[in-house]
């Protein structure tokens, strides 16, 4: 079966891939020759994916899946959630976000944080919603180099070490968009 992606992160291609069955061959946006910049205007992750994947559908007639995640941490009241890739402002970088992160938190006790994944499936006229959750909390410096976005600054509870220390096939098994991926790839496979 032939599915879309909606994303152009690279990154997250990669680790999708990783996780589907040989029977899926996922396609990226740029595989069906989509180079629109679809604006993520909705105020929530599930929004987010739903207007990617409509999109999609409605554009090319692709069986589609697309993804939002938001980091929320408990003492920000859930910031920066919807808004995690650009928290510190155009253009996107990781690198300024964890830096504006770890500065306002640097004087919070609570460091308790979750990652949240929303996956939007269309696929044959239908519409399905999965999410992924992985709990945390946000280290006080970066640790590792593996992994994308605020991977170097995020320890899922359980664990001693941050996503950016952990192989990908590590942070695939616990994370939130390995979890809504192993729901999305459940619900295929059985579909």
């Amino acid at each position: 079966m032939k599915l879309v992606f909606a994303t152009n992160n690279l990154n997250k291609l990669k680790e999708v891939q990783e996780m589907l069955p040989n029977s899926i061959e996922l396609l990226s946006l740029k595989d069906i020759n989509c180079f629109d910049d679809i604006d993520e205007t909705e105020t929530t992750l599930e929004g987010n994916a739903k207007l990617k994947a409509d999109y999609i559908t409605n554009k090319f007639g692709f069986n589609c899946f697309a993804d939002d995640t938001g980091l929320e941490v408990e003492s920000l009241d859930g910031r920066p959630g919807v808004y995690s890739a650009r928290f510190a402002g155009e253009p996107a970088n990781s690198k300024n976000n964890m830096q504006k992160l770890l500065v306002e938190l640097q004087d919070k006790a609570i460091r308790n944080a979750q990652f949240r994944t929303a996956i939007a499936l269309n696929i044959k006229d239908e519409k399905f919603l999965f999410e992924g959750i992985c709990k945390g909390e946000i280290l006080t410096k970066k640790r590792g180099a593996k992994g994308f976005g605020y991977d170097p600054i995020f320890k899922p509870n359980g664990f001693n070490q941050s996503f950016a220390e952990m192989t990908s096939e590590e942070k695939n098994t616990i994370s939130h968009r390995g979890i809504a991926i192993q729901k999305l790839v459940a619900f295929l496979n059985n579909h």
